[in-house]
């Protein structure tokens, strides 16, 4: 695999495609009934996405470099049960409330299946929240330069380079051609593994759009010149994404066009790919990088001539992303447990049986005071919770329900597991929204307790709310299968 050119002349990139995106009826009707189910944007008062993240909790940062990270973001799970992505901006960031109201309400407009869309905001005192969907999949970066298992195949990156592409398009015909710091961590994969392209980064950095936090090895030139993103400034970032995907590396993009100078292109690739792509095939990703990587701005394709460049390259499109990626796909329902099964069938008496099992075991590790043994021993003659606890077993419901309610109203600690007790006791005495709001501050409390899920699902089902019901069951028999992979 090889360029014929000694420098890099117009030959070496003038293959241009005139081809368009074809797409199975059937897919297209899926991604539009998709786009339909996604909520109008909204603003979010903070009290609301504090609930959605358990009280913006450490287990539920998903961010690569975690409390670190300048902007945080958390998964979180609103009252409908839809998964969000929850982005707090540091304080020093976005000081006008209206200029960052207007930009995220003008991002919040866009809804395309190659994002993962903006559905909402708080600008509520000094809180600047973004709130996107939830793509569970990690980012680029995570399986490209950090993988545990298997590096990416070969039809996997092109396929993450033409939904790249098509995402820009898109962004572009709707009067949104800037995307700031376009990188390998912009870009997550959804439920099914297929890759999206976040909506975080069609929102400026900072107030003035100056901003650009990667290293400056990998900046546009202009950018250093002029210290302002352009349009094609974001095509120059999509040439090193595609220089990462060959390689497998973060190659600063003045060394990679040394190599390919060079014609020394077999050190820009990923040795883990050998065997899986054509020597033509190679080339033309390189040719199209390179096209993307001059110096002068105008001389870079448009993002539509880099979707009509990637789609002949493409590879195993029957092939779902999942399957490329090697992940569960997440569309898929998990085979339910015994306890989710009672769930799905509202068999409270199994529940019951289940709960009381349990005991409190998985009060370890909740955000408490003190340990739940130690305060029951300590408070002893005053605890209601051990008398609850007699008549939960005895499924004196009433009764379970005041005195676990004693307990709470304490207030000196917390525990998920007397929520969840409360909650079926609620359930046992029909009064489903009571308990779904136990079911709720228990996950608030411990954000990943697979329980806290299932009784939401029973308390929505009674309800009638069979969509958030099959919901939270399937979150909930997914937190029980990590759990249980864990351990």
């Amino acid at each position: 695999m090889g360029c014929e050119c000694s420098k890099l002349s117009k030959c070496c990139w003038s293959s241009d495609y005139n081809g368009s995106v074809s797409e199975d009826r059937n897919e297209v009707n899926e991604e539009k009934s998709e786009l339909d189910d996604l909520p109008a944007f909204r603003e979010y008062n903070i009290e609301t996405l504090r609930m959605a993240t358990s009280g913006f909790s450490v287990e539920n940062i998903v961010s690569e470099h975690g409390e670190k990270a300048p902007n945080v973001v958390y998964k979180g799970k609103l009252e409908n049960q839809r998964r969000v992505a929850v982005k707090r901006f540091n304080r020093s960031a976005w000081p006008d409330a209206r200029q960052f109201l207007e930009e995220a309400r003008a991002v919040g407009q866009l809804r395309n299946h190659r994002l993962a869309n903006l559905l909402g905001c708080c600008g509520e005192g000094d809180e600047r929240l973004l709130v996107a969907e939830f793509m569970p999949n990690d980012t680029l970066a995570k399986h490209l330069f950090h993988w545990e298992t298997k590096p990416m195949k070969w039809a996997m990156r092109l396929r993450v380079a033409l939904h790249l592409a098509q995402a820009l398009e898109y962004c572009t015909s709707k009067g949104r051609a800037l995307y700031h710091d376009l990188n390998a961590y912009r870009i997550v994969f959804d439920d099914e593994g297929n890759p999206r392209l976040s909506c975080f980064g069609l929102m400026k950095n900072r107030r003035d759009g100056k901003s650009y936090s990667t290293n400056l090895a990998f900046t546009p030139p202009e950018y250093l010149r002029t210290g302002r993103v352009i349009p094609e400034s974001v095509i120059y970032s999509f040439g090193t994404l595609l220089l990462d995907l060959l390689s497998g590396k973060h190659i600063p993009p003045s060394h990679a066009l040394d190599l390919i100078r060079d014609r020394n292109i077999q050190m820009l690739t990923d040795s883990c790919l050998e065997g899986q792509f054509t020597n033509d095939d190679g080339t033309e990703l390189v040719r199209l990088a390179s096209r993307c990587l001059q110096y002068e701005p105008r001389e870079r394709p448009n993002s539509k001539s880099l979707v009509a460049a990637l789609i002949p390259l493409q590879k195993d499109t029957e092939v779902p992303s999942h399957e490329l990626m090697g992940i569960q796909d997440g569309a898929a329902a998990l085979p339910l447990s015994p306890l989710g099964e009672a769930c799905l069938r509202m068999d409270l008496t199994a529940i019951h049986e289940i709960l009381e099992k349990l005991g409190y075991k998985d009060d370890e590790g909740t955000a408490t005071e003190l340990s739940f043994q130690m305060w029951t021993n300590q408070k002893q003659e005053t605890l209601n919770t051990k008398k609850g606890d007699v008549a939960f077993q005895h499924k004196d419901f009433i009764a379970a329900t005041e005195l676990y309610s004693q307990f709470i109203d304490v207030g000196n600690m917390v525990s998920p597991t007397v929520h969840a007790r409360r909650s079926l006791s609620y359930l046992m005495t029909n009064l489903p929204q009571e308990a779904l709001n136990d079911a709720l501050q228990a996950q608030a409390i411990s954000p990943i307790w697979h329980i806290a899920s299932y009784l939401q699902a029973v308390a929505l089902f009674v309800l009638g709310r069979e969509n958030e019901a099959q919901a939270a069951l399937k979150e909930g028999s997914t937190l029980e299968n990590k759990r249980s992979t864990n351990a």
